[in-house]
Protein backbone atom coordinates (compact mmCIF):
# COMPACT_ATOMS: atom_id res chain seq x y z
CA UNK A 1 0.00 0.00 0.00
CA UNK A 2 2.81 2.34 0.97
CA UNK A 3 4.76 1.51 -2.34
CA UNK A 4 1.43 2.05 -4.20
CA UNK A 5 0.93 5.72 -2.30
CA UNK A 6 4.37 6.91 -3.28
CA UNK A 7 3.98 5.97 -6.90
CA UNK A 8 0.73 7.61 -7.13
CA UNK A 9 2.66 10.72 -5.14
CA UNK A 10 5.40 11.02 -8.02
CA UNK A 11 3.39 10.31 -10.78
CA UNK A 12 1.54 13.50 -9.48
CA UNK A 13 4.45 15.33 -8.90
CA UNK A 14 5.69 14.43 -12.94
CA UNK A 15 2.18 15.62 -14.03
CA UNK A 16 2.45 19.02 -12.37
CA UNK A 17 5.90 19.81 -13.54
CA UNK A 18 5.27 19.32 -16.80
CA UNK A 19 1.77 21.27 -16.46
CA UNK A 20 3.80 24.01 -14.64
CA UNK A 21 6.43 24.26 -17.37
CA UNK A 22 3.57 24.87 -19.88
CA UNK A 23 1.88 27.36 -17.98
CA UNK A 24 4.49 29.39 -16.80
CA UNK A 25 7.22 28.92 -19.78
CA UNK A 26 10.57 31.09 -19.12
CA UNK A 27 10.73 34.55 -20.22
CA UNK A 28 6.99 35.74 -19.25
CA UNK A 29 7.09 39.10 -18.60
CA UNK A 30 4.46 41.18 -16.94
CA UNK A 31 2.03 43.38 -19.15
CA UNK A 32 2.42 46.83 -19.50
CA UNK A 33 0.34 49.41 -17.81
CA UNK A 34 -1.00 51.89 -19.88
CA UNK A 35 -0.51 55.03 -18.87
CA UNK A 36 -2.08 57.28 -21.38
CA UNK A 37 -5.68 59.66 -21.00
CA UNK A 38 -8.77 58.57 -20.91
CA UNK A 39 -10.97 58.92 -23.60
CA UNK A 40 -14.35 61.24 -23.17
CA UNK A 41 -17.34 60.53 -25.51
CA UNK A 42 -20.43 63.07 -24.91
CA UNK A 43 -23.18 61.33 -26.51
CA UNK A 44 -25.96 64.44 -27.31
CA UNK A 45 -29.60 63.28 -27.77
CA UNK A 46 -32.43 65.00 -30.01
CA UNK A 47 -35.66 64.78 -27.40
CA UNK A 48 -37.64 67.28 -29.30
CA UNK A 49 -41.48 66.52 -30.33
CA UNK A 50 -40.60 65.00 -33.61
CA UNK A 51 -39.03 62.02 -31.22
CA UNK A 52 -42.56 60.95 -30.64
CA UNK A 53 -42.79 60.09 -34.33
CA UNK A 54 -43.66 55.88 -34.80
CA UNK A 55 -41.50 55.37 -37.77
CA UNK A 56 -38.80 52.72 -35.98
CA UNK A 57 -39.58 48.96 -35.76
CA UNK A 58 -43.37 49.96 -34.99
CA UNK A 59 -42.42 52.22 -32.15
CA UNK A 60 -41.38 55.82 -31.74
CA UNK A 61 -38.16 57.19 -32.15
CA UNK A 62 -37.41 58.03 -28.76
CA UNK A 63 -38.18 54.71 -27.42
CA UNK A 64 -35.62 53.63 -30.43
CA UNK A 65 -32.91 55.78 -28.59
CA UNK A 66 -33.49 54.55 -25.05
CA UNK A 67 -32.79 51.30 -26.13
CA UNK A 68 -30.11 52.34 -27.91
CA UNK A 69 -28.51 54.48 -25.34
CA UNK A 70 -28.92 51.24 -22.74
CA UNK A 71 -27.10 49.13 -24.94
CA UNK A 72 -24.87 50.96 -25.20
CA UNK A 73 -24.08 51.95 -21.57
CA UNK A 74 -24.03 48.50 -20.88
CA UNK A 75 -21.14 47.85 -23.29
CA UNK A 76 -18.88 50.79 -22.70
CA UNK A 77 -15.73 50.16 -22.04
CA UNK A 78 -14.36 50.52 -18.14
CA UNK A 79 -11.89 53.25 -19.77
CA UNK A 80 -14.01 55.60 -21.40
CA UNK A 81 -15.45 59.12 -19.36
CA UNK A 82 -19.06 59.53 -20.81
CA UNK A 83 -21.79 62.05 -20.47
CA UNK A 84 -25.09 62.78 -21.68
CA UNK A 85 -26.26 66.24 -22.76
CA UNK A 86 -29.57 66.49 -24.41
CA UNK A 87 -31.45 69.41 -26.77
CA UNK A 88 -35.29 70.20 -26.39
CA UNK A 89 -35.83 68.06 -23.87
CA UNK A 90 -37.25 70.60 -21.13
CA UNK A 91 -38.94 73.37 -22.85
CA UNK A 92 -42.71 72.88 -23.88
CA UNK A 93 -43.62 76.44 -24.74
CA UNK A 94 -43.76 78.19 -28.32
CA UNK A 95 -41.22 81.14 -27.62
CA UNK A 96 -38.51 80.25 -30.01
CA UNK A 97 -35.62 82.23 -28.29
CA UNK A 98 -36.69 79.99 -25.06
CA UNK A 99 -36.75 76.83 -27.01
CA UNK A 100 -33.28 78.08 -28.52
CA UNK A 101 -31.61 77.93 -25.09
CA UNK A 102 -32.90 74.40 -24.13
CA UNK A 103 -30.28 71.98 -23.84
CA UNK A 104 -28.65 70.39 -20.36
CA UNK A 105 -26.53 67.73 -19.48
CA UNK A 106 -28.39 65.23 -18.25
CA UNK A 107 -25.37 63.05 -17.14
CA UNK A 108 -21.43 64.70 -16.29
CA UNK A 109 -18.65 63.00 -18.56
CA UNK A 110 -16.53 61.21 -16.03
CA UNK A 111 -16.66 57.36 -14.75
CA UNK A 112 -19.69 55.61 -15.52
CA UNK A 113 -22.58 54.90 -13.26
CA UNK A 114 -24.53 52.74 -15.46
CA UNK A 115 -27.44 52.46 -13.15
CA UNK A 116 -27.57 56.71 -12.69
CA UNK A 117 -27.54 57.40 -16.31
CA UNK A 118 -30.23 54.53 -17.50
CA UNK A 119 -32.55 56.32 -15.04
CA UNK A 120 -32.04 59.70 -16.39
CA UNK A 121 -32.49 58.26 -19.53
CA UNK A 122 -35.55 56.63 -18.75
CA UNK A 123 -37.24 60.08 -17.95
CA UNK A 124 -36.79 61.85 -21.16
CA UNK A 125 -40.00 62.48 -23.28
CA UNK A 126 -40.05 64.65 -26.16
CA UNK A 127 -40.64 67.76 -25.53
CA UNK A 128 -39.69 71.01 -27.70
CA UNK A 129 -36.96 72.73 -30.23
CA UNK A 130 -34.24 71.47 -31.81
CA UNK A 131 -31.16 73.67 -31.12
CA UNK A 132 -28.58 71.47 -32.23
CA UNK A 133 -25.89 74.57 -32.50
CA UNK A 134 -25.97 75.65 -29.34
CA UNK A 135 -26.16 71.73 -28.17
CA UNK A 136 -22.94 71.48 -30.06
CA UNK A 137 -21.24 74.51 -28.28
CA UNK A 138 -22.15 73.27 -24.68
CA UNK A 139 -21.14 70.05 -25.18
CA UNK A 140 -17.43 70.72 -26.40
CA UNK A 141 -17.44 72.86 -23.24
CA UNK A 142 -18.49 69.71 -21.53
CA UNK A 143 -15.30 68.05 -23.13
CA UNK A 144 -12.74 70.49 -23.04
CA UNK A 145 -9.29 69.60 -20.93
CA UNK A 146 -7.13 66.75 -21.15
CA UNK A 147 -5.21 65.21 -23.53
CA UNK A 148 -7.59 62.20 -24.67
CA UNK A 149 -9.48 61.25 -27.13
CA UNK A 150 -12.63 63.68 -27.28
CA UNK A 151 -15.36 62.93 -29.11
CA UNK A 152 -19.64 63.90 -29.85
CA UNK A 153 -22.12 61.14 -30.95
CA UNK A 154 -24.66 63.16 -31.87
CA UNK A 155 -28.06 61.72 -32.59
CA UNK A 156 -31.22 63.65 -33.96
CA UNK A 157 -33.68 63.38 -36.59
CA UNK A 158 -34.64 66.53 -37.86
CA UNK A 159 -33.04 70.18 -39.13
CA UNK A 160 -31.86 72.61 -36.77
CA UNK A 161 -34.73 74.91 -36.15
CA UNK A 162 -32.89 77.73 -34.15
CA UNK A 163 -31.15 79.32 -37.11
CA UNK A 164 -29.19 82.08 -37.89
CA UNK A 165 -27.03 80.06 -35.52
CA UNK A 166 -25.63 76.98 -38.44
CA UNK A 167 -24.54 73.83 -36.91
CA UNK A 168 -22.82 73.12 -39.46
CA UNK A 169 -20.74 76.94 -39.14
CA UNK A 170 -20.71 76.01 -35.42
CA UNK A 171 -18.96 72.15 -35.99
CA UNK A 172 -16.38 74.31 -38.07
CA UNK A 173 -15.86 76.55 -35.46
CA UNK A 174 -15.00 73.74 -33.18
CA UNK A 175 -12.92 72.17 -35.51
CA UNK A 176 -10.80 75.18 -35.89
CA UNK A 177 -9.59 75.60 -32.33
CA UNK A 178 -7.28 72.41 -33.11
CA UNK A 179 -8.52 70.89 -30.22
CA UNK A 180 -8.82 67.79 -31.59
CA UNK A 181 -12.34 66.92 -31.27
CA UNK A 182 -14.59 64.64 -33.60
CA UNK A 183 -18.35 64.73 -34.34
CA UNK A 184 -20.03 61.67 -35.36
CA UNK A 185 -23.81 62.32 -36.31
CA UNK A 186 -27.39 59.61 -36.57
CA UNK A 187 -29.64 60.45 -38.23
CA UNK A 188 -33.38 59.04 -37.73
CA UNK A 189 -35.25 59.08 -40.48
CA UNK A 190 -34.12 61.96 -42.07
CA UNK A 191 -35.22 64.22 -45.25
CA UNK A 192 -32.44 65.53 -47.14
CA UNK A 193 -32.14 68.94 -45.51
CA UNK A 194 -31.12 67.15 -42.28
CA UNK A 195 -28.84 64.61 -44.07
CA UNK A 196 -26.91 67.22 -45.89
CA UNK A 197 -26.65 69.47 -42.32
CA UNK A 198 -25.59 66.34 -40.46
CA UNK A 199 -23.25 65.20 -43.20
CA UNK A 200 -21.92 68.73 -43.06
CA UNK A 201 -21.50 68.84 -39.25
CA UNK A 202 -19.61 65.33 -39.24
CA UNK A 203 -17.53 66.36 -42.14
CA UNK A 204 -16.13 69.56 -40.59
CA UNK A 205 -14.36 67.82 -37.75
CA UNK A 206 -13.37 64.89 -39.71
CA UNK A 207 -16.41 62.29 -38.29
CA UNK A 208 -18.73 60.08 -39.93
CA UNK A 209 -22.29 60.46 -40.83
CA UNK A 210 -25.33 57.33 -40.55
CA UNK A 211 -28.23 57.17 -41.53
CA UNK A 212 -30.55 55.30 -39.48
CA UNK A 213 -34.03 53.39 -39.78
CA UNK A 214 -33.40 50.60 -36.87
CA UNK A 215 -33.29 49.78 -33.68
CA UNK A 216 -30.76 47.46 -33.91
CA UNK A 217 -28.89 49.67 -36.63
CA UNK A 218 -28.72 52.40 -34.15
CA UNK A 219 -27.61 50.03 -31.16
CA UNK A 220 -24.79 49.26 -33.43
CA UNK A 221 -23.21 52.10 -34.25
CA UNK A 222 -23.47 53.95 -31.27
CA UNK A 223 -21.68 51.44 -29.63
CA UNK A 224 -18.77 51.18 -32.64
CA UNK A 225 -18.17 55.11 -31.75
CA UNK A 226 -18.25 55.07 -28.34
CA UNK A 227 -15.39 51.88 -28.61
CA UNK A 228 -13.58 53.66 -31.53
CA UNK A 229 -13.13 56.51 -28.78
CA UNK A 230 -10.86 53.65 -26.75
CA UNK A 231 -8.48 53.19 -29.39
CA UNK A 232 -5.03 54.98 -29.78
CA UNK A 233 -5.59 58.24 -31.70
CA UNK A 234 -4.10 58.29 -34.89
CA UNK A 235 -4.02 61.69 -37.02
CA UNK A 236 -4.41 60.78 -40.59
CA UNK A 237 -2.59 62.67 -42.89
CA UNK A 238 -4.02 64.30 -46.43
CA UNK A 239 -2.87 62.97 -49.52
CA UNK A 240 -4.13 63.12 -53.38
CA UNK A 241 -4.50 60.17 -55.48
CA UNK A 242 -4.29 60.68 -59.10
CA UNK A 243 -5.94 58.78 -61.99
CA UNK A 244 -2.49 57.50 -62.97
CA UNK A 245 0.51 55.56 -61.67
CA UNK A 246 2.96 58.08 -63.16
CA UNK A 247 1.72 60.74 -61.27
CA UNK A 248 0.77 59.58 -58.10
CA UNK A 249 2.09 60.92 -54.63
CA UNK A 250 4.72 58.48 -52.92
CA UNK A 251 3.37 57.07 -49.22
CA UNK A 252 5.38 56.13 -46.61
CA UNK A 253 3.94 53.84 -43.70
CA UNK A 254 1.24 55.94 -41.99
CA UNK A 255 -2.73 56.78 -42.55
CA UNK A 256 -3.80 58.83 -45.16
CA UNK A 257 -7.43 60.39 -45.91
CA UNK A 258 -8.25 61.24 -49.63
CA UNK A 259 -11.67 61.50 -51.45
CA UNK A 260 -12.60 59.43 -54.29
CA UNK A 261 -15.32 60.48 -57.45
CA UNK A 262 -18.29 58.01 -57.75
CA UNK A 263 -17.23 54.84 -59.80
CA UNK A 264 -13.94 55.90 -60.10
CA UNK A 265 -9.90 55.25 -59.51
CA UNK A 266 -6.95 56.55 -57.18
CA UNK A 267 -3.50 55.64 -57.64
CA UNK A 268 -0.69 56.18 -54.96
CA UNK A 269 2.91 54.72 -55.19
CA UNK A 270 4.66 52.92 -52.69
CA UNK A 271 8.61 51.69 -52.27
CA UNK A 272 8.99 48.14 -51.28
CA UNK A 273 12.59 47.48 -51.07
CA UNK A 274 14.19 43.75 -50.95
CA UNK A 275 12.99 41.53 -48.09
CA UNK A 276 9.97 44.02 -47.10
CA UNK A 277 6.57 43.45 -46.99
CA UNK A 278 3.47 45.79 -47.90
CA UNK A 279 0.62 46.06 -45.89
CA UNK A 280 -2.15 48.09 -46.99
CA UNK A 281 -5.70 48.67 -46.19
CA UNK A 282 -8.17 50.85 -47.36
CA UNK A 283 -12.18 52.23 -46.37
CA UNK A 284 -14.49 53.86 -48.55
CA UNK A 285 -17.43 55.56 -46.47
CA UNK A 286 -20.60 55.92 -48.34
CA UNK A 287 -21.79 59.58 -46.79
CA UNK A 288 -24.92 60.08 -48.84
CA UNK A 289 -27.41 58.05 -49.69
CA UNK A 290 -26.26 55.53 -52.80
CA UNK A 291 -27.56 52.83 -54.55
CA UNK A 292 -27.52 49.47 -53.42
CA UNK A 293 -24.81 46.55 -54.85
CA UNK A 294 -21.24 48.27 -54.53
CA UNK A 295 -18.07 47.71 -54.11
CA UNK A 296 -13.70 48.59 -53.40
CA UNK A 297 -10.94 47.08 -55.03
CA UNK A 298 -7.57 47.48 -53.94
CA UNK A 299 -4.53 46.11 -56.29
CA UNK A 300 -1.08 46.08 -55.87
CA UNK A 301 0.37 46.40 -59.10
CA UNK A 302 3.94 47.12 -61.01
CA UNK A 303 4.73 51.10 -62.68
CA UNK A 304 4.05 48.89 -66.29
CA UNK A 305 0.01 47.73 -65.27
CA UNK A 306 0.91 44.20 -64.34
CA UNK A 307 -1.36 43.15 -60.84
CA UNK A 308 1.04 41.76 -58.28
CA UNK A 309 -1.96 40.84 -55.79
CA UNK A 310 -5.40 42.05 -54.46
CA UNK A 311 -8.24 42.98 -52.28
CA UNK A 312 -11.65 43.28 -52.68
CA UNK A 313 -15.01 43.88 -50.67
CA UNK A 314 -18.40 44.17 -51.19
CA UNK A 315 -21.90 45.59 -49.78
CA UNK A 316 -25.81 45.06 -50.40
CA UNK A 317 -26.70 49.07 -48.66
CA UNK A 318 -26.86 47.39 -45.03
CA UNK A 319 -23.19 49.18 -43.96
CA UNK A 320 -21.68 53.24 -44.35
CA UNK A 321 -18.11 51.69 -44.60
CA UNK A 322 -16.58 48.94 -46.66
CA UNK A 323 -13.00 48.16 -46.51
CA UNK A 324 -10.24 45.24 -48.10
CA UNK A 325 -7.08 45.29 -47.71
CA UNK A 326 -4.04 42.93 -49.37
CA UNK A 327 -0.30 41.85 -48.58
CA UNK A 328 3.04 41.47 -50.96
CA UNK A 329 6.12 40.36 -49.64
CA UNK A 330 9.09 41.15 -51.77
CA UNK A 331 11.80 38.62 -51.85
CA UNK A 332 15.45 38.99 -50.40
CA UNK A 333 18.01 40.13 -52.85
CA UNK A 334 22.07 38.55 -53.06
CA UNK A 335 22.76 42.02 -54.49
CA UNK A 336 22.66 44.60 -51.02
CA UNK A 337 22.89 47.63 -53.25
CA UNK A 338 19.09 46.03 -54.74
CA UNK A 339 17.04 49.31 -55.39
CA UNK A 340 13.26 49.16 -53.76
CA UNK A 341 10.57 48.37 -56.19
CA UNK A 342 8.12 50.58 -56.54
CA UNK A 343 4.36 49.73 -56.31
CA UNK A 344 1.24 51.30 -57.26
CA UNK A 345 -2.30 50.77 -54.61
CA UNK A 346 -5.16 51.00 -57.03
CA UNK A 347 -8.21 52.16 -55.27
CA UNK A 348 -11.46 51.64 -57.19
CA UNK A 349 -14.96 51.57 -56.40
CA UNK A 350 -18.80 50.78 -58.10
CA UNK A 351 -20.18 53.33 -55.48
CA UNK A 352 -23.33 54.84 -57.34
CA UNK A 353 -25.63 57.63 -56.07
CA UNK A 354 -29.05 58.34 -55.88
CA UNK A 355 -30.95 60.52 -58.14
CA UNK A 356 -31.03 63.54 -57.08
CA UNK A 357 -27.90 63.91 -54.37
CA UNK A 358 -24.99 65.32 -54.94
CA UNK A 359 -21.91 63.68 -56.40
CA UNK A 360 -19.08 65.85 -55.05
CA UNK A 361 -17.15 66.30 -53.18
CA UNK A 362 -16.36 62.72 -53.88
CA UNK A 363 -16.50 59.65 -51.25
CA UNK A 364 -13.82 59.64 -48.05
CA UNK A 365 -11.40 57.60 -48.45
CA UNK A 366 -8.67 56.32 -45.62
CA UNK A 367 -5.55 54.65 -46.79
CA UNK A 368 -3.12 52.92 -44.38
CA UNK A 369 -0.09 51.87 -45.47
CA UNK A 370 2.47 50.13 -43.37
CA UNK A 371 6.12 48.71 -45.11
CA UNK A 372 7.69 46.14 -43.10
CA UNK A 373 10.59 43.99 -42.47
CA UNK A 374 8.99 40.29 -44.41
CA UNK A 375 9.59 37.04 -42.40
CA UNK A 376 12.94 35.80 -43.34
CA UNK A 377 12.25 32.56 -42.48
CA UNK A 378 9.26 29.58 -42.83
CA UNK A 379 9.26 29.12 -39.06
CA UNK A 380 8.51 32.91 -38.70
CA UNK A 381 5.30 33.03 -40.63
CA UNK A 382 2.26 31.73 -39.15
CA UNK A 383 2.75 27.93 -39.32
CA UNK A 384 0.05 26.89 -40.41
CA UNK A 385 -2.18 29.65 -38.26
CA UNK A 386 -0.35 28.22 -34.74
CA UNK A 387 2.75 30.38 -35.16
CA UNK A 388 4.70 30.02 -31.71
CA UNK A 389 1.44 27.56 -30.15
CA UNK A 390 3.39 24.69 -31.70
CA UNK A 391 5.92 24.87 -28.69
CA UNK A 392 2.78 24.37 -26.68
CA UNK A 393 1.23 21.77 -29.03
CA UNK A 394 4.51 20.02 -28.52
CA UNK A 395 4.61 20.00 -24.64
CA UNK A 396 0.91 18.65 -24.23
CA UNK A 397 1.55 16.00 -26.92
CA UNK A 398 4.72 14.94 -24.77
CA UNK A 399 2.74 15.17 -21.40
CA UNK A 400 0.15 13.35 -22.47
CA UNK A 401 2.41 10.64 -24.26
CA UNK A 402 4.23 10.74 -20.87
CA UNK A 403 1.38 10.43 -18.46
CA UNK A 404 -0.18 7.68 -21.31
CA UNK A 405 2.63 5.73 -20.26
CA UNK A 406 2.80 5.90 -16.63
CA UNK A 407 -0.70 5.41 -16.21
CA UNK A 408 -0.50 1.88 -18.39
CA UNK A 409 2.65 0.64 -16.70
CA UNK A 410 0.79 1.58 -13.53
CA UNK A 411 -2.53 -0.68 -14.05
CA UNK A 412 -0.26 -3.34 -15.55
CA UNK A 413 1.30 -3.40 -12.13
CA UNK A 414 -2.31 -3.33 -10.50
CA UNK A 415 -3.73 -5.92 -12.52
CA UNK A 416 -0.84 -7.90 -11.59
CA UNK A 417 -1.13 -7.65 -7.73
CA UNK A 418 -4.71 -8.45 -8.14
CA UNK A 419 -3.81 -11.63 -9.48
CA UNK A 420 -1.01 -12.29 -6.80
CA UNK A 421 -3.44 -12.21 -4.00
Amino acid sequence: MITRQRLAAGICALLATLTAGVAFPAGAVADETDSTASPKVELVLDVSGSMSAKDIDGGSRMAAAKQAFNEVLDATPEEVQLGIRTLGANYHGNDRKTGCKDTAQLYPVGTLNRTEAKTAVATLQPTGWTPIGPALLKAADDLDGGDGTRRIVLISDGEDTCQPLDPCEVAREIAAKGIGLTIDTLGLVPDAKTRDQLSCIADATGGTYTSVQHKEELSDRMGQLVDRAADPVVTPVATEGTAQCSSAPTLKSGLYTDREEFGKQRFYRVDVGPGQELRASVSVGADREVNPDYGVLLRAVTVHGREIVRGEGTGNGRTDVISTGLRYPKAESDDDNAPAETVCLQVTNSFSAVSGVKTTPGLPLELTVDVVDAPSKASDVAAFGLGRGWWLLGALVLTGFVAGLLWGWLSRWRLAVWRTN
